[in-house]
């Protein structure tokens, strides 16, 4: 076996291990199942990417995220490590490709979607693998007491029962409850508990709730105070793009993020933050997963997460150079009543849920007892629209029936062309007979796409166009057209999520969801709701204990957040002048006093009294009304 350091510095730079890093390793490697624990930002993939390069093998990834496979791969890759991945987007030719490099050519990492895992295909293929590791990343999905199960992932034991030799497994995730942990291990098949937690100390970042009603008033003294990147995180797309003009009408580089951009604009505006072009980004909670930009300063929650699970992945985006960072929580006294309004959302009731059922296949134009097997692009607001539903409360009951394995829904990937012949040879010959340029172009079809016929099949426009030498938009209008003549069906290129349909349509009477679990499920949902209104509500418990507490772990009062300062203070209103005093130090004898107002957690006016107090006295001066700066002998190290 090769020594994991020097793997480590070899391929990645690093000269040590992150704390924990190397004990989830060396359990692996001894062929131990592992659960690692380790929040955002933690160096979670390394704990299952340095053991597999030290070992003889290939380690088979269990993502559920296929942008962040993607991500996953080419950071390999460009590391000149192997590693190919293989999801629904895939042709059925490129997913076998893939799977013989995985067999035959010396990889090192095989991604797949958990999706994947019951296929034919991928059944034989992985048993002709030198698996070392099994990878389950995500690990919380396969819990459905967990806040995003995915019923996929209960496919990933039956590795275990293929694979002929014992392949320890990996599961790596930065937010597990005791309940879920213990889920985990159990349905991954772990012999014994075996459970590495790390992290959840960040002494380095300060979390704050603010009781406000006037949010953006808040928000701007926050990001006048603290100079630096940010993240400021809403529910609504609408908000996100409303409150990135109003920052920039304030002078303030900001744009917005969502998942309703298209992939190339989201690209555009996350290479722009992360490069420091965008100083703040607004975004929805799709931002930020698989992002590594350690110097984010500033998180602020402008609305209320759904759960703890979601505010500390998002929270634990900031700070993680190791520098001062704040996470900060705008609570309103609406946002009780807004939250509790989620719930029916989130958790239709079950006749809804089986009507949306119907409708899906309606929608698709699929009849009962077919479509089992069969995938389809599909996105939520036309459908919603074309029905009349809520967007929102449609989009969770379409969840909710993957949840019970009825489909599977992937998350957004980019789809190429797609095309059948949807009529019989001998009506396709009298197509062929009515029309030369259509029977030319037929003919370049069948040459270049043999399968076109038994199933939807892949295709590339600018391939077609230089083989039949015609034009890219040539190719498209013919394929329109006999598309509306119903010869073949045709679905152009796009980004879009898929709906994987595990069964055929069942009849009305045979559709059936577990109302024991259904309710069983709300109210474990409705729990992480009130877990989150009692974090906003909080004034007495350390927030960085209040957070490990709701994981089962146990740290030390951090003496930086909210509620450990607002104490310190009132116990001895003497130390606040040592603490600006002290702040001004650290921030290298200048600091803004919005900024001061984050450490010492006391209203702006009360920290004026005592900055002009300091003043006064010849120690401080006050620059602009904005910012204060040490004189004398704590001058020297002005900024």
């Amino acid at each position: 076996m090769k020594d994991l350091r020097e793997i480590l510095s070899e391929y990645w730079g690093y000269a040590s291990f992150r704390p924990k890093q190397e004990e989830i390793m060396k359990e692996a490697v001894a062929g131990h199942d592992v659960l690692a624990i380790m929040p955002t930002g933690g160096g979670k993939s390394l704990c299952y990417q340095v053991p597999s390069m030290a070992i003889d093998g290939i380690a088979i990834v269990v993502s559920p995220l296929i942008a962040l496979m993607k991500d996953q791969v080419q950071s390999l890759q460009r590391r000149g490590i192997k590693a190919v991945s293989v999801h629904s987007g895939m042709s059925p030719q490129e997913i076998d490709a893939a799977l013989d490099n995985a067999v035959y050519g010396d990889y090192k990492f095989l991604y797949v979607s958990p999706e994947r895992l019951k296929t034919r295909i991928f059944r034989e293929r992985v048993r002709k693998m030198d698996v070392n590791f099994i990878v389950v990343d995500e690990a919380h999905c396969i819990s459905q007491w967990g806040y995003d199960f995915r019923p996929d992932y209960l496919d990933i034991i039956t590795l275990r029962e293929i694979l002929t030799e014992k392949v320890p497994v990996i599961a790596v995730t930065a937010t597990a409850t005791p309940a879920v942990a213990d889920d985990i291990m159990s349905r991954l098949g772990f012999p014994v508990k075996n459970i590495i937690v790390s992290g959840f100390e960040r002494p380095n970042l300060s979390y704050v709730v603010r009781k406000v009603e006037d949010k953006l008033g808040n928000m701007m003294r926050i990001l006048d105070g603290v100079p630096g990147s940010g993240i400021i995180y809403v529910r609504q797309r609408k908000r996100a793009e409303e409150i990135s003009a109003f920052l920039r009408t304030k002078g303030i580089s900001a744009d917005y993020y969502h998942a309703g951009l298209s992939a190339e604009l989201r690209n555009l505006k996350q290479d722009a933050w992360v490069n420091g072009k965008t100083r703040i980004m607004v975004a929805t909670n799709a931002f930020g997963m698989g992002i590594d930009k350690p110097d984010v300063r500033t998180v602020v929650h402008y609305d209320l997460p759904e759960s703890i699970e979601a505010y500390f992945q998002e929270a634990g985006r900031a700070g993680r150079d190791g520098l001062r960072s704040y996470a900060v929580l705008l609570a309103a006294n609406a946002d009780r009543a807004n939250l509790k309004r989620f719930l029916p959302v989130a958790f239709p009731d079950i006749d809804y849920i089986a009507d949306i059922y119907q409708k899906v296949f309606k929608y698709l134009g699929i009849p009962y007892e077919s479509g089992a097997g069969e995938t389809y692009k599909f996105e939520i607001f036309p459908f919603a629209e074309h029905f009349g539903l809520q967007q929102a409360k449609a989009y969770y009951a379409v969840k909710y029936i993957a949840r019970e394995g009825y489909w599977t829904l992937t998350d957004e990937i980019d789809n190429p062309s797609r095309v059948v012949f949807s009529v019989s040879r001998d009506e396709l010959y009298k197509v062929q007979l009515a029309s030369e340029d259509k029977d030319s172009f037929i003919r370049t079809l069948l040459r270049l796409y043999p399968g076109i016929f038994s199933s939807m099949v892949r295709i590339d426009e600018e391939f077609i166009a230089a083989k039949h030498r015609c034009s890219v938009q040539a190719v498209k209008n013919f394929l329109i057209s006999l598309s509306r003549d119903h010869v073949v069906r045709y679905i152009p290129k796009t980004r879009s999520p898929l709906l994987i349909l595990n069964n055929e349509r069942l009849l009305e009477s045979n559709f059936y969801i577990d109302r024991k679990r259904y309710d069983k499920l709300r109210n474990a949902y409705s729990d992480r709701l009130d877990a989150m209104l009692a974090y906003a509500g909080n004034d007495d418990e350390c927030r960085a204990v209040a957070l490990s507490g709701y994981f089962g772990r146990k740290v030390a009062e951090c003496g930086c957040c909210d509620v450990c300062l607002k104490k310190r203070n009132s116990k001895n209103p003497d130390a606040v002048r040592a603490r600006i005093m002290n702040a001004v130090r650290e921030g290298g004898g200048r600091i803004s006093i919005a900024e001061l107002q984050l450490e010492l957690e006391r209203q702006i006016p009360e920290v004026l009294v005592e900055v002009r107090n300091m003043a006064d006295s010849g120690v401080l001066r006050i620059e602009n009304g904005s910012y204060i700066a040490a004189v004398g002998e704590d001058a020297s190290s002005t900024r």
